[in-house]
């Protein structure tokens, strides 16, 4: 079975062809472009690359296209992307105005160049299906609540397979099957000490996720991408109170508020404008920049913050996973989330820390918290839940 994952940024499409022989799946193709402003090229591209290099002989050897869709509202979990699901990234878009609407740009691309070929949707949010009803309310009128005003969670590919793995990795067969199984069987009791573990994927976006024997029970991204840590140019955790009173202090519009929320603020705005990217702003930092330096710290801070709320929550934690690109690769930032825990049980190795961007365990002997690097890997998350849907609704297949 050959499935493509299609990945859509607001200006960007990348793509990986995975092939699968019964359970067991090969990526045997991967691409991209940059600066898109023409999805339907973009895609139309992809195919025939893919045919040019030998993968695809005809547009009918793909089984399916699936994709790592962003926010459907009330729609989440792994479903077929049909043309209801092109309606709800689009009736949604204004809480993922940078990601929903290519996505239903691309569902619908794909479904016009190739209608015999399926196409699926994994929703980010899938992973957080079972929150608590005390996470993932918050404290508004119950008419904000049934208008879906409500914590959601995002990155639920990544920080799934950072549960899953770092449960193999801590010799729990038991729970990594349940976190791989989860969207199919749902959470199920385990026998044995429980599993805490606290995933931070850090990058150009950027959560924190606590998970418990392999479900996810609480999260820092709420009821928008635009929520918790400070992202590259997105706000982060701001008080509501904010709006209203730039409404008034600055006489700016609500939409002109959600613009600069959403395109100048976050890592962006801590630097004074100097960048998005940590690794430009990290340069700076270490040149003496006073505003670099407030937004590593910052970043830093935000990451603590939620660690801690969720560490306490649980009693412990097992372990503490870094994925995403700074997660994978700022050897500074993993170092100050790490420092000064101790006497808590997490003694991070500072030779191991010091490491190229492989799966990798960061503690020291004695530590009883363990610290992994474990490289984000959502397209193969995304091409295996495709994959077991079709075999559910073509068992043959």
């Amino acid at each position: 079975m050959n499935i493509l994952v299609a990945n859509l940024g607001s200006t960007s499409f990348k793509y990986r062809l995975f092939r699968f022989d019964g359970p067991r799946a090969a990526a045997v193709a991967k691409g991209g472009y940059e600066r898109v402003t023409d999805y339907g090229q973009a895609i139309d591209d992809c195919l025939a690359a893919l045919k040019t290099d030998g993968h695809l002989r005809t547009d009918t050897d793909l089984d399916a296209v699936a994709f790592k869709t962003v926010f459907g509202g009330a729609l989440t979990g792994c479903v077929e992307a049909d043309e209801r699901i092109e309606q709800a990234l689009l009736d949604s878009a204004d809480l993922a105005p940078a990601h929903n609407p290519p996505y239903a740009a691309g569902i619908r691309r794909f479904r016009e160049k190739l209608p015999s070929v399926r196409r699926v949707a994994l929703f980010e949010t899938a992973f957080y299906q079972w929150l608590p009803e005390r996470t993932h309310r918050y404290a508004v009128p119950e008419a904000w609540y049934q208008a879906g005003v409500r914590r959601y969670g995002f990155h639920g590919a990544s920080h799934k397979f950072s549960a899953e793995r770092a449960a193999e990795l801590l010799g729990r067969p038991d729970v990594a099957e349940i976190t791989r199984a989860l969207y199919q069987a749902g959470p199920r009791p385990v026998s044995g000490a429980p599993l805490r573990i606290i995933s931070c994927h850090l990058g150009g976006s950027s959560s924190v996720t606590a998970t418990m024997d392999g479900v996810a029970i609480g999260t820092s991204m709420g009821l928008s991408p635009q929520s918790g840590l400070p992202q590259n140019n997105r706000v982060g955790e701001l008080d509501s109170a904010a709006i209203p009173f730039i409404h008034r202090k600055l006489g700016l519009s609500i939409a002109e508020i959600e613009r600069q929320l959403t395109q100048e603020s976050g890592l962006l705005a801590l630097s004074g404008g100097l960048s998005n990217d940590m690794r430009d702003i990290r340069a700076a930092a270490r040149s003496g920049n006073r505003r670099a330096e407030i937004a590593v710290e910052a970043f830093v801070q935000a990451v603590r913050h939620w660690v801690g709320a969720f560490w306490f929550e649980m009693g412990g934690c097992d372990a503490l996973v870094f994925s995403g690109g700074i997660g994978e690769h700022d050897v500074h930032v993993r170092e100050a989330v790490c420092a000064g825990l101790g006497r808590m049980g997490l003694l991070l190795d500072e030779r191991r820390n010091d490491v190229s961007p492989a799966e990798t365990d960061l503690t020291c002997c004695d530590s009883t918290t363990k610290v992994f690097v474990i490289p984000a890997n959502e397209e193969f998350v995304v091409a295996r839940e495709a994959h077991r849907l079709l075999r559910a609704l073509v068992p043959s297949a």
